[in-house]
């Protein structure tokens, strides 16, 4: 069963991993054109290929579609890092970490056929036009969003788009139906997930992608701590995929003193370049604890090596995913991008993270699965690798590259599974639909806890919405949810009031109350102390 949780959940972070890891370096290229790098009337056979087809072929065919295609061949033959990006994807993927997008600023889901307005954000286009939570969207600038063919892709095309334009929006408030005009703006993608004191003097920050702001984000989140009294952090990198490195040297930066080198990179065609403390770090000393899982990639290994090789910070959790590879992005002339692995980065001891590829991408891919069935993310032996040369630390500690960061202390991955029932309902959105359909109902209570804090300190109610919970899993998804361990049972109510927290507090309300149970931050907790 645990397999079978894993071979659903791991494909979708997965590709969170592929995405967000492949941007590695990309800054230091800035995105500049590829053009510069070839020589005037230079044909190649593929060129000439090219154009014999354009010329010679039967039938009329679409050209941009072959050379698409080729490109992605010839890129599959590289490492599983070096990426074609069309015209049409590649705004997406840059907008993933440039940390914003233009927008109307709410978050959406789509319950029984019907796009729900689930947050909007506080001072943004929608808020400042009187979009409400709870509001239901039946149309933007007259094309319909009602009905079965309606989906998150089609609903962004609509409710995104050029900033200062405006959309003009129907909505369902109630019984009454409303057209609401919001001027599009920029929309903050936030980089920090959540940031809060877990004590009287340890901080907590969890970083989700190392995007343009993620400096800025982190920065304005320790200095918000240190107001409180913070003397000791944990940093959760778990399910990071990375990002732009440079915002990762930044970081490190903070936490280490002197001109220590933080990371340098070197490959065939790149030079040795090294990258070093700058400036004063704003917590050089206290107590430092890194979170880090199989999902940790590429940024977040560049980081959490620095910390590790100079003894400056304990990794707690399990060996990292093992992405070495340096990605730069070079524009084509219709629009497309390739992003190209032009460097391997290393540890300031010299240890290179990146797992080997050579079998192919499947087998390197499959590998963080296979760390579950060989017993790897389960035993703390099982979890260690050896390949090749010992590195040791100034206060003597063994380290090993080629494969990811081996955590100090090993945290094995929770195993805990639920009936496939249950598991429908997160599928299907039930879940989300009743905690979000609660929480419309109880917005005044929620209204009364004065911060996340206190919510996740005084909430009493776990049971009355456990038992509503499993009332509305027979009516509306004829699902029984009797019958459950008292261990699963448990689960469920704290992912229920988790979830609630979200709706209010957005992820600070979310990890609050899943952080009180989290193993690897009970072990944090402890190595802070």
């Amino acid at each position: 069963m645990g397999n079978k949780k894993l071979q659903v959940w791991l494909p979708l972070l997965f590709s969170v991993v592929l995405i967000a890891g492949m941007f590695l370096g990309y800054k230091l290229n800035k995105g500049g054109p590829a053009g510069n790098f070839f020589k005037p009337n230079q044909t190649t056979t593929l060129q000439e290929a090219v154009d014999l087809i354009r010329l010679r072929y039967v039938d009329k065919v679409n050209l941009d579609s072959i050379q698409s295609g080729a490109i992605k061949d010839m890129m599959g033959e590289l490492d599983p890092h070096s990426v074609y990006f069309p015209p049409v994807e590649l705004k997406q993927a840059n907008e993933e970490l440039e940390g914003n997008f233009d927008g109307i600023g709410v978050e959406f889901n789509v319950f029984s056929d019907t796009v729900n307005i689930v947050y909007v954000i506080p001072g943004g286009p929608s808020d400042k036009a009187g979009l409400q939570i709870g509001d239901k969207l039946i149309s933007v600038n007259d094309s319909s969003l009602v009905g079965r063919s309606v989906t998150n892709t089609r609903i962004r095309q609509f409710i995104r788009g050029e900033r200062g334009s405006a959309a003009k929006i129907k909505v369902l408030r109630g019984n009454s139906i409303m057209d609401i005009e919001v001027k599009r703006g920029s929309i903050p993608l936030l980089a920090v997930d959540a940031a809060y004191m877990i004590d009287k003097s340890t901080g907590y920050i969890k970083l989700n992608k190392f995007t343009e702001n993620s400096y800025e984000e982190f920065m304005a989140a320790m200095e918000d701590l240190q107001k409180q009294g913070m003397t000791s952090l944990i940093y959760d990198l778990r399910g990071n995929g990375g990002g732009f490195m440079n915002e990762a040297v930044d970081m490190a930066d903070e936490f280490l003193d002197g001109d220590k080198l933080i990371v340098y990179t070197e490959g065939s065609n790149s030079k040795k370049a090294e990258y070093r403390c700058k400036r004063p770090g704003l917590f050089e000393k206290g107590k430092l604890v890194v979170l880090l899982d199989e999902l940790s990639a590429s940024a977040s290994e560049v980081l959490a090596g620095a910390l590790q090789d100079w003894d400056r910070a304990t990794i707690i959790g399990r060996r990292s995913f093992g992405k070495g590879l340096v990605q730069e992005q070079y524009q084509l002339s219709d629009g497309s991008a390739i992003r190209l692995t032009t460097a391997r980065y290393y540890t300031p001891l010299g240890r290179s993270i990146q797992r080997p590829y050579d079998k192919g991408k499947k087998v390197y891919m499959d590998e963080i699965l296979d760390r579950l069935s060989n017993g790897q993310s389960l035993y703390a032996d099982s979890n260690k690798i050896n390949n090749g040369k010992e590195y040791l630390t100034a206060a003597g500690h063994k380290l090993f590259g080629g494969g990811g960061i081996m955590p100090d202390v090993f945290v094995p991955i929770d195993t805990a599974t639920y009936p496939d029932r249950v598991n429908k309902l997160f599928i299907n959105g039930g879940f989300n639909r009743f905690v979000y359909t609660w929480y419309l109902k109880n917005q005044g209570e929620m209204k009364k806890y004065a911060s996340a804090n206190q919510y996740a300190l005084q909430f009493n109610r776990q049971e009355e919405m456990w038992q509503e919970f499993k009332k509305v899993s027979v009516v509306t998804d004829s699902i029984d949810l009797s019958g459950l361990t008292p261990f699963q049972e448990a689960g469920l109510k704290e992912r229920l009031e988790a979830l609630l927290g979200r709706f209010r507090w957005r992820n600070n309300g979310y990890y609050l109350v899943l952080n009180r149970d989290d193993a690897m931050v009970k072990k944090a907790l402890e190595t802070a102390k």
